[in-house]
């Protein structure tokens, strides 16, 4: 990891996952009302809520793509 995992790093996450969660209710409630231009907008919002929480965890030095990878592959 680059960067310490101190109150400042959990700040910012919590940051991050809050605005992906908002997104994401947005979607699903676009979804649930059955509301195609407001769900493809807010698609959109959600998906570069998520992108920036993995950019910032990448900048930190976790590596998410490598965990998904290993947990991805079938035990020998």
């Amino acid at each position: 990891m680059h960067q310490p995992i101190d109150d400042h790093f959990l700040l910012r996450y919590r940051e991050l996952l809050d605005a992906e969660a908002a997104a994401f209710d947005e979607v699903e409630h676009a979804c649930e009302d059955g509301d195609r231009s407001h769900f493809d907008e807010e698609i959109v919002v959600w998906q570069d809520s998520l992108a920036k929480k993995m950019s910032f965890l990448s900048s930190a030095g976790i590596d998410i793509q490598h965990h998904i990878a290993r947990v991805s592959q079938p035990a020998t």
